[in-house]
């Protein structure tokens, strides 16, 4: 590109490319038509050639101006990344953060995310609200939060869910080797001495819907002996040998390698997927928009790296 053209001279070239002539050219750009019209035989001088074919009913386009366009449209896409980033840049020395997320991300993934996203912007506040997953959706749809990070499926009225991010496994945890010798079958967790997570939330938590789903089509009943609200709790009775339970398998993982538990996957097995939600009609702020792209890749970081990823069962 000719070091003289400027920004706004390819801007209203492109311009009346588009609207076919100049004055519904600067209509669009909110200018005196001889503004535009001048610029743009300042843009032909400094390239030293014609643009446009002049007076003709229709403005016709040049074989030059024909292989102007894509350069000039990369350029004024360049400048304008540009401008956006210098944009969030600046206000990303302030703002704050209104995310909420899956009750147990914090076993595994929201610490070191928090972490270096205020190492990386430490004058703006984050606020994380660790709910399950349908009063997270509530809480974005209302709009009191920005976005989230979600367990599917959801009620996604009022909502955009993005594609899946995050996907784990739930499995059975014993404290005894020989419960976790084989895939356990919906038939087995109805004779279980089980403890189940999520108490607060039983007609809304998936994986208790999931599992109300095979009991029916089993005919069996699944009533887990005890109840608690988080996951670690569980965990921590299993291993006291209290009775057996279902986590995640992100949250199982510091239990198994530490030789407090044993594992073993469901028959068939049963998947958690994780995906971002936004309110339908609401924008997200410079500052969310980066938590959530930090939040991508500490995602895709956590699966690539563990070497026990997809050993519990195949991909679906």
């Amino acid at each position: 590109m000719a070091e003289g053209a400027t920004l706004r001279q390819l801007r209203y070239f492109l311009r009346a490319v588009e609207a076919g002539s100049f004055s519904a050219a600067a209509t669009a750009e909110f200018v005196a038509q001889p503004s535009l019209s001048d610029q743009i035989r300042r843009l032909e001088r400094t390239l030293g050639a014609q643009l446009f074919s002049r007076g003709s009913r229709n403005l016709q386009v040049t074989d030059f101006g024909r292989l102007l366009i894509p350069l000039a449209e990369q350029t004024v896409r360049s400048a304008d990344t540009l401008a956006n980033t210098a944009r969030e840049a600046k206000e990303l020395s302030s703002g704050e953060v209104l995310f909420g997320i899956f009750s147990s991300a914090h076993l595994y993934l929201l610490v070191p995310l928090i972490a270096e996203f205020r190492a990386l912007h430490p004058q703006v506040r984050v606020r994380t609200v660790g709910l399950n997953s349908s009063e997270v959706a509530d809480s974005v749809r209302r709009g009191d939060l920005e976005a989230g990070l979600v367990q599917l499926p959801i009620d996604d009225s009022g909502l955009t869910v993005g594609p899946e991010v995050l996907v784990d496994e739930v499995v059975y945890a014993s404290a005894d080797p020989s419960h976790t010798a084989k895939p356990v079958n919906i038939t087995d967790l109805a004779s279980s001495r089980l403890i189940l997570s999520e108490a607060h939330w039983q007609t809304e938590d998936p994986l208790r819907r999931g599992l109300l789903e095979r009991a029916r089509a089993f005919g069996v009943e699944i009533k887990p002996e005890v109840e608690v609200e988080f996951q670690t709790a569980a965990l921590e009775l299993a291993v006291k040998g209290v009775g057996d339970t279902l986590v995640s398998y992100f949250v199982a993982r510091p239990y198994e390698t530490s030789n407090r538990i044993f594992l073993a996957p469901l028959d068939p097995p049963y998947k958690e997927r994780f995906a971002f939600i936004t309110r339908a009609s609401g924008g997200l702020s410079p500052s969310t928009r980066r938590f959530m792209k930090l939040a991508h890749r500490h995602i895709t970081n956590l699966q690539r790296q563990d070497p026990n990823w997809t050993r519990i069962s195949p991909a679906d």
